[in-house]
């Protein structure tokens, strides 16, 4: 199934320009319908930075069928670019409309990432919140051996593949392992995880409304911090560019 929609170049990487519900009606829903496999990079300024910096990383990203806007400081640079996005599309919202999907039509979901108390709760409550999923199994992030972790995520023949590894390496075990499924919707969704199973919380609504979310997050784990500088760096090679 081709690319629906226009894209937005950033630094090399074409960001889907679309709004959040018609990529999951026109893209994700009808590929989950046909069981084709299907590849979603949740990305942000970090990521688009990495990419730059590894070329390696840069090819996994290019090589996935959709690349989504996660990160204002994704549209901020779009907008600055004279293209602007539609939308941001969180990879912890898409989270939430995929298990909402795969209950309503009895599809199946693996969680694979984070600590595995973490993995666990996040289990519970997305059975929780809906009780009618069917969860083909779960394993936590912390492995040395993606190819043994590949092959039990296969035999259980999941749906849908939430992949919360942090990147660069969800990406890159998604990249790797993907072909060896027959069908499956990949997507990273880093530390989507956490705020499902209530480690983290997800900014209020008015901390999101005026695009305050990072620093929300930053107040929660001091230690993301440091991330930050390269969210200022992308930034800057966007003006300078622009310029």
């Amino acid at each position: 199934m081709p690319k629906v929609g226009q894209t937005v170049s950033i630094m090399d990487i074409d960001f889907l320009n679309n709004t959040k519900a018609n990529f999951l009606e026109e893209c994700l829903y009808p590929r989950l319908q046909q069981s084709q496999k299907c590849f979603v990079v949740t990305a942000n300024p970090e990521i688009v930075m990495k990419a730059k910096e590894d070329i390696g990383y840069k090819e996994i990203i290019q090589s996935a069928d959709y690349i989504v806007p996660d990160g204002v400081g994704i549209l901020l640079a779009a907008k600055i670019m004279k293209q602007p996005l539609q939308e941001r599309i969180a990879g912890s919202d898409l989270m939430i409309d995929l298990l909402t999907f795969a209950e309503s039509q009895g599809l199946s979901c693996y969680f694979l990432g984070a600590e595995q108390d973490v993995n666990d709760q996040a289990v519970r409550e997305a059975l929780k919140r809906f009780p009618r999923l069917k969860v083909a199994g779960h394993h936590h992030g912390f492995f040395s051996d993606g190819d043994q972790v590949a092959e039990v995520v296969q035999q259980s023949n999941p749906d849908i593949i939430l992949v919360a590894l942090g990147f660069p390496r969800q990406e890159e075990w998604i990249a790797k392992h993907i072909a060896d499924f027959d069908k499956g919707l990949f997507i990273g969704i880093g530390g989507s995880l956490d705020i499902l199973a209530g480690k983290v919380k997800r900014a209020p609504d008015k901390w999101i409304k005026y695009n305050l979310e990072w620093l929300y997050r930053i107040l929660q784990q001091p230690f993301r911090v440091k991330r930050i500088f390269k969210v200022f760096e992308f930034m800057l090679r966007i003006v300078f560019r622009r310029r």
